[in-house]
């Protein structure tokens, strides 16, 4: 017997800092806070989808890729919409990681999180995927994101404070 699932309850993502994680996916991409348990955990809400923001027990770097989620997807209506929000998040700082562009299944683009958690914004054809002759390169999202991830390690890295010895 099949299991016949419906779709996802949840994705939960380990952060740094749940305030930084709470204003970018809630205060830039407007999902909403449905409600949070202690101080270390945020539900948040898209409808029927839950995005769970959990505090890491132990700090993660964007660089490393052994204690995230290689990638998350939200949908949009169409191809107008996909570009549209590449410009509110580019106006609003966020790093893309790659521009908009066709794929097979849309349009699609990359950004991260404050903490290197890489997320997909794509529309889908009505008709699903598709062979088409212009795709997006064929390299994984991981890969797309391996560049990206070393400039946000080397941009945090550099904003430390140095401490001097006497």
């Amino acid at each position: 017997m099949k299991m016949k699932l419906t779709g996802i309850s949840q994705i939960t993502l380990r952060v740094n800092d749940l305030r930084l994680a709470e204003d970018f996916y809630a205060g830039t991409l407007g999902l909403k806070i449905d409600h949070r348990v202690g101080a270390n955990i945020t539900y948040l809400r898209l409808n029927s989808d839950m995005l769970v923001l959990v505090k890491a027990e132990t700090p993660g770097a964007p660089e490393a890729r052994d204690i995230r989620v290689d990638h998350f997807g939200f949908r949009l209506a169409s191809d107008g919409e996909v570009d549209e929000a590449a410009v509110y998040l580019d106006d609003r700082g966020v790093h893309l990681v790659t521009r908009p562009a066709h794929r097979r299944e849309g349009r699609a683009f990359f950004v991260m999180d404050p903490d290197g958690n890489l997320i997909e914004f794509y529309s889908m054809r009505s008709t699903g995927i598709q062979i088409d002759e212009k795709r997006l390169e064929d390299a994984s999202p991981s890969v797309l994101a391996a560049g990206s991830r070393q400039k946000i390690a080397d941009e945090s890295e550099s904003r430390k404070p140095r401490r001097s010895r006497k």
